[in-house]
């Protein structure tokens, strides 16, 4: 769809606007929000975090798994803020880091908070501030070197002009926006959903394979192991040990991120870059010394890597001799045994080795508990077998989830488009309510 122009334009006399609709207004931002003071004298409002994607939430809701609701140790002194104030994180404003409230609550003191002073609708004034053009605009202001040292003060956010409709038009244009950008986002939770479904279908394709074969007619035999059930009658039942030799990481040193041991010759491998999602780690953030090594495992190129604490299960191919920490540990196959098998095998054995995980400030496996785990082996020809039609099944998947991602970024690209057009006046969407 789209959207005719106004049918008047006058020269804003900001650069940066350039043109705007006639009748609209500039202003600068100092004559719409007002700063408020107010701080907690207790500390027991609802604590609130402002983000680029969600806006602002309950710091409960964002917060990562085993992090704190806040690091200090009181929020007596925070700074209070009321349903439709402007809360801007001043280091991130440039990236989206502003939004307007919808709860009364505390929020950082390192962050600002404004209230509306004008009358101005803050729906409006939401989708405005959070445009891409806007944001541009105050990155454009900011004071830093590095863009995570950039910094908009309240002082220079004042300054800054914006042209606004009469207050009328701009509930019409939040209106339509609200409309519109949930049309948007319903289309984005379709694609994803059809990715999740993808995904289930790609596990269930390759789990089917590795346990059950490609002989939908081939005799079958009870496994011993509830969640196997049957397997091919001539496939044996073999403990992980029998697959392959399994290496355990070393890292003794503590702490583990003292500069004496790296940015040496020697990549070095942590959990966080076996991704669950990534068949291969083909590169490297992290280097060892001569210092390092001495106190790390190396694995061989074709080692099949996997986690055994935090993000416990997934596993890699390496495809070059790397040091490991002992949060990962490495499988170098046997010689009956196929490396692509058994990088789709272990996919499947994700829960269970999760199930075998000793819990205690997080789930983690030693060798032992890896190595008797057990698994159905068929013979190496079939393997390799298995192995290419996997290739072949899934290439399909992750082509429709490639469509349903482009599908994804071209949504998302309308709506920053629509939002922009809109509050800045490039559009008029009056008459589409």
């Amino acid at each position: 769809m789209s959207f005719p122009r106004y049918p008047k334009y006058k020269d804003s006399g900001v650069e940066w606007l350039g043109e705007v609709p006639e009748h609209w207004e500039v202003k600068r931002f100092k004559l719409i929000f007002k700063e408020r003071e107010e701080r907690s004298l207790k500390g027991e409002e609802l604590l609130l975090s402002v983000s680029a994607y969600t806006g602002v939430s309950p710091r409960s809701e964002v917060i990562d798994n085993g992090d704190h609701l806040s690091r200090a140790e009181s929020l007596e002194g925070y700074k209070i803020c009321h349903i439709d104030d402007l809360v801007m994180n001043i280091m991130l404003a440039w990236n989206r880091g502003l939004a307007f409230t919808s709860y009364d609550g505390i929020v950082s003191p390192a962050y600002c908070v404004f209230y509306v002073i004008d009358g101005s609708e803050p729906k409006f004034l939401n989708y405005l501030v959070r445009s891409d053009r806007y944001t541009l605009y105050f990155k454009a202001f900011s004071a830093g070197v590095i863009d995570s040292r950039l910094r908009i003060y309240p002082e220079t956010f004042g300054r800054l002009f914006c042209n606004l409709p009469l207050i009328p038009e701009q509930t019409q244009i939040a209106a339509f926006l609200d409309r519109e950008t949930a049309k948007i986002d319903e289309l984005v939770a379709e694609q994803r959903r059809l990715m999740e479904l993808l995904k289930e279908k790609r596990q269930a394709v390759i789990s089917h394979a590795v346990t059950k074969g490609l002989n939908p007619d081939a005799p079958m035999k009870p496994s011993g192991i509830g969640w196997l059930g049957d397997v091919p009658a001539h496939w044996e039942m073999k403990q992980l040990r029998q697959f392959a030799e399994i290496l355990r990481g070393k890292f003794t040193h503590r702490p583990r991120n003292d500069p004496a041991f790296y940015d040496g010759d020697y990549p070095f491998i942590q959990t966080g870059d076996i991704t669950g999602t990534d068949r291969y780690i083909t590169e490297f953030k992290q280097t060892l010394n001569e210092k390092g090594i001495s106190v790390s495992k190396q694995f061989p190129q074709g080692s099949l890597v996997m986690a055994i604490a935090a993000n416990i299960g997934d596993v890699a191919i390496l495809n070059f001799p790397a040091y490991f920490p002992d949060s990962i540990v490495g499988l170098v196959p046997h010689l009956d045994v196929d490396l692509d098998f058994l990088f789709y095998m272990m996919i499947t054995l994700k829960q269970p080795l999760e199930r075998n995980a000793t819990v205690s400030t997080q789930m983690n496996l030693n060798v032992e508990q890896i190595s008797s785990v057990v698994a159905a082996c068929p013979p190496l020809i079939e393997q390799r077998n298995i192995s290419a039609h996997l290739e072949s099944e899934l290439a399909k998947f992750d082509t429709l989830t490639a469509e349903a991602q482009r599908a994804i970024d071209l949504l998302q690209e309308r709506r920053t488009a629509l939002i922009s057009a809109a509050v800045t006046g490039q559009i008029d969407v009056r008459a589409a309510l």
